[in-house]
């Protein structure tokens, strides 16, 4: 039973892991439209109340709007302690948005436009309209600027470009934090027609088949968090709000909008596909295909005032940017981090690991320490599963008589009851719980697997080094902790007691076990392998101390007399 019991668990464990997303919550997804090339895409229908035409009558009293725009292309660039943004007249959008605080993989600050895929389909704070004209020449016109060359926040920063029948004011102003205020106006033809700022294509830290694939569109409505997988993602497709934010996501970083008034806002979801190395580590010529996701958020009646947070998903930067509530909904974007279906344990486990970190200076020591206090906290039920394992092992030869004396009755035979009835009565004059190996281990695995979402969602780890480790987000380059979780799979297999297994089933599993644990955590973060390897040879430790007591020895003894009468058959 107990056997049965850690085959499903680590069957359970390998289904989380390889279908995590089955885990999280779903909600109700836009509908599913055939997915195009962002430049392709057809303007769908908004609702009644959003709709406006590109093309619309002249207002009365409409004058055809003098014309005004730049010569030449310059930039500007605007920075304060956290990120440095660079723009370019031309469309008035962001060339380049660096945060300081951050690294790539070369150790150089991380850029977090994705220049590859902006270079095809658009640049941040560019202006997404469903007129696909339109959308290229508000992009490709030059605006004609307030500032050129270097600004220190707080700064404002104004685009304006003006055209026949067409006029754009784009205002930005920049403080302290990683929050953007954004006030954008389109009209043509003298009335006001949707343009959005976007964020259209993907972001810069995403260099690996496996980075595309975190990419997520992300908002809450009210109390309601969705996230949409790339699967779900249609190009063009538009989201009717109300929101309190909006935009596009992936492991570490976001770009979302935070409308002033979420009723009037509306979301466009953009999905395209890049040509990627499959390994950008390697200078191989082979690629693959990744899509990148995008988001444009604004109001479609015009003009759009909005904030955009750039930045890391911290969840103690997140809390400090304010964002519009609805329905007693978080005032914060604390929902940007995404704990899964166990957020219930694996947030307090973060926001205790970041405490413990405090104290001891590093991330990996830091794990070390609040794995060992929680298998100190767990430590009585695993005795009282110890202490179950080997009852229950002792009193195995009267429970295979009283199997042997009902095999002869079918599984639907009525008298069946009667062994179950037999057993149930041998097991409480012995003492011994039916679910006293069982209850521990539920109690257990919740932590395990919040652990895995809470490391998959905290930036803090991301490229935290630890002894031979350089990255706790990442696999163990070296192997080195999977090959120790077989090796204590192993040793743990050997020395827990066996309630009664075939032999050749035994050894099998002995073996099966171990090396399928070791394959699951082949690419598995190494902070999660850190966490599995010590609570394994904590349990090793508990289970020597447990087989030294006089019930350990009393098992021992019952196992060789076992082994003795086999090998004289």
């Amino acid at each position: 039973m107990e056997r049965r019991l850690l085959l499903v668990f680590a069957l359970t464990f390998l289904v989380i892991v390889l279908f995590q997303p089955l885990l999280k919550k779903y909600y109700p997804q836009p509908p599913a439209t055939q997915t195009q090339p962002q430049a392709q895409t057809q303007a769908p229908a908004l609702p009644a109340a959003n709709t406006a035409e590109v093309e619309r009558p002249k207002s009365p009293g409409y004058a055809a709007v003098a014309t005004k725009q730049a010569s030449t292309e310059s930039e500007t660039v605007v920075e304060n302690d956290l990120y440095r943004v660079t723009f370019t007249n031309r469309g008035g959008q962001v060339k380049s948005w660096i945060l300081k605080k951050f690294k790539d993989d070369k150790g150089s600050p991380l850029e977090l436009v994705n220049k590859t895929a902006a270079e095809r389909y658009g640049y941040p704070l560019s202006l997404w309209t469903y007129d696909e004209s339109l959308r290229n020449q508000l992009s490709s016109a030059l605006y004609v600027t307030s500032s050129s060359g270097t600004l220190t926040a707080p700064a404002e920063l104004t685009f304006e470009y003006a055209a026949p029948d067409i006029s754009v004011h784009k205002v930005l102003r920049f403080d302290h934090t990683y929050v953007v205020q954004v006030e954008t106006s389109v009209t043509s033809k003298g009335g006001a027609i949707p343009a959005f700022p976007a964020w259209p294509a993907g972001f810069g830290d995403e260099i690996s088949p496996a980075g595309y694939a975190t990419s997520r569109l992300d908002y809450q409505i009210n109390r309601d968090i969705k996230r949409l997988a790339i699967k779900s993602v249609s190009g063009g497709n538009t989201v009717p709000g109300p929101f309190n934010w909006a935009g596009a996501v992936d492991q570490y970083f976001a770009a979302v909008f935070i409308p002033d008034d979420p009723a009037t806002a509306v979301a466009v979801t953009l999905r395209n596909s890049i040509d990627i190395p499959k390994d950008a580590k390697s200078n191989t010529p082979e690629t693959t295909k990744a899509d990148v996701l995008g988001a444009a958020v604004g109001n479609p009646q015009s003009p759009t005032l909005e904030r955009l947070y750039v930045g890391p998903k911290q969840l103690h930067t997140l809390e400090t940017v304010v964002v519009p509530t609805i329905a007693d909904a978080p005032p914060d974007l604390r929902g940007l981090v995404n704990f899964g279906f166990f957020g219930v344990i694996a947030r307090p486990l973060f926001l205790w690991l970041q405490w413990t970190f405090k104290y001891v200076g590093n991330w990996g020591w830091a794990i070390v320490i609040q794995t060992l206090i929680i298998n100190l906290a767990l430590l009585p039920l695993r005795i009282t599963s110890m202490k179950s394992a080997l009852k229950m092992q002792k009193i195995q030869p009267q429970m295979n008589a009283i199997k042997e004396k009902y095999k002869k009755y079918g599984m639907r035979d009525p008298r069946r009851q009667e062994m179950n009835t037999e057993i149930g009565a041998l097991m409480k004059t012995q003492g011994v719980s039916p679910v006293g190996g069982c209850l521990p281990m539920l109690i257990q695995m919740p932590f395990l697997f919040a652990y895995y979402a809470m490391l998959g969602s905290a930036l803090d780890l991301r490229q935290a080094s630890w002894l031979w480790i350089k990255d706790l987000s990442s696999a163990d380059p070296y192997l080195i902790l999977p090959v120790l979780i077989i090796i204590t799979g192993l040793a743990t297999q050997r020395m827990t007691p066996q309630a009664g297994m075939d032999p050749s089933q035994q050894k099998m599993l002995n073996v099966m076990m171990p090396v399928m644990f070791g394959f699951i955590s082949y690419r598995l973060a190494a902070g999660l392998c850190l966490y599995w390897v010590e609570g394994s040879i904590i349990a090793i430790v508990q289970q020597a101390i447990m087989n030294r007591t006089s019930l350990g020895r009393e098992m021992r003894e019952i196992a060789l007399k076992r082994a003795r009468k086999k090998e004289k058959k």
